[in-house]
């Protein structure tokens, strides 16, 4: 009966562990998709800005028509084509940007002071992202997670390629 007790209190502790370990999982994988959705709705916002942008008069015609494109591109798109699109506004955004007059209204420099703010976002939002991804993969591909299947049916997460991009 003695030697029942150490070995349950070990098997105790290694489903304690177990439990805790799937528990800590959970939370990592619950990060990157808030992250996910973080990053997502200020790329939203930075689009939704483009076609304000772009439907002033800041833009000349060619460049609100490009502008326009990408943003509804960005906005619209597939999560296998959002990189590309997500570049292509960026670089939509940073043609307008340089062909910018310097005679702008206060509601134009309020858009491109807003844009700038967003791009901050997103770069910092994109390294959350990309921390908490690399966390979760790091973690995940430890042993004990996979021979018992502590992510269950979760996907690998993953980080896309304009989260590389300068923007």
């Amino acid at each position: 009966m003695k030697s029942i007790l150490p070995i349950a209190v070990v098997i105790l502790a290694f489903l304690w562990y177990l439990s805790f370990s799937a528990t800590r999982l959970d939370r990592l994988h619950h990060r990157v998709e808030t992250s996910w959705a973080n990053l997502d709705g200020i790329l939203q916002r930075r689009a939704a800005v483009a076609l304000e942008l772009a439907h002033s008069e800041m833009a000349d015609p060619a460049s609100s028509l490009l502008l326009t494109s990408a943003a509804y591109q960005a906005r619209e798109t597939t999560i296998g084509d959002r990189s590309q699109a997500e570049s292509g506004l960026s670089g939509a955004l940073g043609l307008l940007q340089n062909d910018l007059d310097v005679r702008l209204t206060q509601g134009e420099q309020a858009l491109l002071r807003e844009l700038s703010e967003l791009t901050e976002k997103i770069r910092i939002a994109i390294a959350l992202h990309v921390d908490a991804v690399h966390r979760t993969q790091s973690v995940r591909k430890k042993l004990i997670f996979n021979v018992f299947r502590l992510a269950g049916t979760a996907p690998l997460p993953v980080t896309y390629e304009f989260e590389d991009d300068v923007l």
